[in-house]
């Protein structure tokens, strides 16, 4: 029979080749594979296949898809493998049906492909006829290959997690909702991949993906994802702290094209997460505790405090930050010298321009570590936000002006318990080592004295950069040896609180002065105590000590400090930020004149929500799912919202409950029908005027 060949189906096999390719968790209709591995796809014929037959698998990506730009791929079983890398071969043809195997190139760009079929003249357009194409962490030959399942599974594959937040003395881990897999998350990440400037061609190259995403998140220059704002009013949008993920973040985006309304740098680094395990590239969230936001890149911060050791919020533009999260990614970096490959830092929290737009990174780790700050991508900025010093400065009036007087240099309080989810557990990994080398060790000098030569044209010494830019009068005479401990007197400040901190009971705190060195010395203690926000913006003054203390040789003394609850409950209501407390002492010791200073932010504990519902459910039959909270506070909680969403079981309800007076309990329900199987997460979130984010989560397993 000479009738011509046509195609009449195209089956994408698509239960089979995503469990292969891990992509069968995408709630999608299309086929979604990974790069560099094979897929199969079964043709549907009008007559048998013979050795006379054109045929060819047509893979276009953007609009006009082209053979001599590599963006249309025609791949010919018959014919020598093309040039553009992808493979095709015929595993078996009988009868009409003709099983086909394709493997596309391990570096070809990620996007959506469009498939047709011609044979002959005739073309065929199946429909879903479009392809998802991912990174391949799971492909050798792929640049984001990462050799260990256990973490492809948690930063890849892994849709729930935790962010850490707090301070650096009471870390705790936020759950989080990552949701790479529902419904529309894919698209958005499509969707954002074509608002990118990138060139079709750089989008093989996740260095240049995972730094157009880092911009694309924030709204700053592109209206991209998500919409910052520091202000403590968030009436025109969602307070950074009611999101429970990324997931209606950006399902919202996705739908209206526009920023949602509000992130903060948790949010940024919750989003960006998302995205990059949605596209197939390996990402954590890092948590930076004191993370030092130095707009001159001197790798210095300024603190200013009053003479009763309260800080000011000076015009001063660098802070830091209780903490910062921002990103990394796990890659080659084949556009640098060997030994910078691995994790890359990017941020896409809106803070400083980078080639004049907001974006940050890829950055390598390593780059970080020793100190090469000179490599791309903004290696200097992320060097300073783990690596800076503070200077404190008493402002004292004198005739009228105000005195600067520098009273000491922490060199160690910077970029501590840098933190991200362990790999395969709900535990906090402390990776701190993977950004710096230990303090005071040979190598950290090293580092720091590398960094500061492409830092500080002039090369000064790192330690001792203050002495050009300060008149002698103003100085300390011996900058390089200020550490915690003062020399002469052996002099230490502790701070600790004496009772739990619950809002709406007095803040019971203490300062303990020490001395260890032989002789007798009157010490002038100031130390304060007030709220603020994560970000180190002073939000109230609650209260301060001054006082006299004479100590003998080894001694020691606790000077209490209280704060009476009405003294700080009007802010807590006022402030749509969850605050910190923060207490700052000075201590100085008159007979020889050393100083030393030490701030503490603590943050407020509250009454858990608990969570009933069996251990395991199967898919497709309903549970009900209890929350029960109890104010054990002794205020009232006012205008409380109850926040609940499990992926895979049910999306994201909100419970207006009122207020809660103190001692009431309450009990919401949610009755659920799982539609995946495996562990999965239920995350609950309790917000008030008061209090701003309780959290908890609850695993159960979905049997079929």
């Amino acid at each position: 029979p000479g009738s011509e060949l046509k195609v009449t189906g195209v089956d994408f096999l698509k239960s089979q080749n995503t469990r292969l390719h891990h992509t069968d968790a995408y709630n999608i209709k299309n086929l979604v594979v990974r790069r560099g591995q094979a897929f199969q796809i079964q043709l549907s014929l009008s007559r048998e296949l013979k050795a006379s037959d054109k045929l060819a698998l047509r893979f276009g990506i953007g609009e006009k898809p082209m053979k001599p730009r590599g963006t249309l791929m025609s791949l010919n079983p018959r014919r020598e493998p093309d040039f553009s890398g992808w493979q095709i071969s015929i595993i078996k043809s009988s009868g009409n049906e003709c099983l086909l195997s394709v493997t596309s190139s391990p570096s070809a760009a990620v996007g959506i492909y469009n498939l047709n079929v011609k044979t002959g003249t005739n073309i065929y357009k199946p429909e879903n006829g479009d392809v998802y194409l991912l990174f391949n962490p799971w492909c050798e030959d792929d640049v984001v290959f990462l050799d260990n399942e256990a973490q492809r599974k948690e930063y890849v594959l892994n849709d729930t997690g935790y962010i850490y937040v707090g301070s650096a003395y009471s870390i705790y881990g936020r759950p989080w909702n990552f949701g790479q897999f529902e419904e529309f998350v894919l698209d958005a990440c499509m969707y954002l991949l074509d608002k990118s400037s990138l060139r079709l061609s750089s989008r093989r190259d996740p260095v240049l993906v995972s730094r157009a995403m880092s911009a694309l998140v924030n709204a700053n220059d592109d209206s991209g994802v998500l919409l910052g704002n520091w202000s403590g009013n968030y009436d025109k949008g969602t307070s950074p702290l009611d999101w429970m993920g990324s997931v209606s973040i950006l399902q919202q985006y996705y739908k209206t094209k526009k920023p949602v309304s509000y992130g903060q740098c948790w949010v940024f680094a919750g989003v960006l997460t998302t995205v990059m395990r949605c596209l197939g590239i390996p990402s954590r969230c890092v948590s930076n505790f004191n993370s030092a936001h130095d707009t001159d890149e001197n790798l210095r911060v300024d603190i200013y405090l009053n003479e009763f050791g309260e800080k000011l919020n000076r015009m001063s533009l660098d802070s830091v930050w209780n903490f910062h999260v921002w990103n990394d990614v796990w890659m080659k970096r084949t556009d640098l010298p060997s030994g910078f490959d691995g994790w890359q830092a990017i941020d896409s929290t809106p803070q400083e321009q980078s080639q004049g737009v907001f974006q940050c990174g890829p950055c390598p780790l390593k780059a970080v570590r020793d100190g090469d700050v000179y490599l791309p991508y903004d290696s200097k900025f992320v060097f300073a936000e783990v690596n800076a010093d503070k200077v404190y400065w008493v402002v004292k009036k004198v005739r009228g002006k105000d005195k600067y007087i520098k009273i000491s240099t922490e060199t160690q309080g910077i970029g501590v318990n840098i933190s991200t989810k362990a790999v395969g557990q709900d535990k906090r990994e402390d990776i701190t080592a993977q950004y710096k080398f230990p303090e005071g060790s040979e190598e950290e000098r090293k580092a720091m004295q590398k960094a500061s030569s492409f830092i500080h044209p002039s090369g000064m010494g790192i330690r001792a950069r203050f002495a050009s830019t300060m008149s002698m009068d103003d100085m300390d005479s011996k900058p390089g040896v200020l550490h915690e401990t003062v020399s002469k007197t052996g002099l230490q400040l502790e701070i600790n609180n004496t009772d739990t901190l619950y809002p709406g009971n007095p803040l019971e705190l203490a300062i303990t002065v020490k001395t260890s060195a032989p002789g007798n010395w009157t010490i002038n203690l100031a130390g304060s105590c007030q709220l603020q926000s994560y970000t180190g913006k002073i939000e109230a003054s609650l209260g301060y000590i001054k006082e006299t203390i004479k100590l003998e040789g080894k001694s020691e003394t606790k000077v209490p400090l209280k704060i009476a609850a009405d003294s700080y409950m009007k802010t807590l209501a006022s402030v749509e930020d969850e605050v910190l407390i923060h207490i700052t002492a000075i201590a100085e010791v008159q007979e020889t004149n050393d100083k030393l200073t030490k701030e503490i932010t603590m943050r407020f504990e509250y009454p858990p929500i608990t969570v009933q519902m069996p251990e395991m459910a199967r898919l497709n039959e309903e549970f009900a799912c209890a929350f029960i909270f109890k104010n054990k506070l002794n205020v009232p909680l006012d205008n409380c919202k109850l926040l609940v969403e499990g992926l895979g079981i049910f999306k994201m309800a909100t419970f207006d409950q009122g207020d809660i007076k103190p001692g009431r309990i309450i009990k919401s329900e949610v009755i659920c029908t799982p539609t995946r199987v495996g562990e999965k997460k239920i995350v609950a979130k309790l917000t008030s005027a008061q209090v701003k984010a309780i959290s908890v989560e609850k695993a159960i397993t979905i049997i079929e």
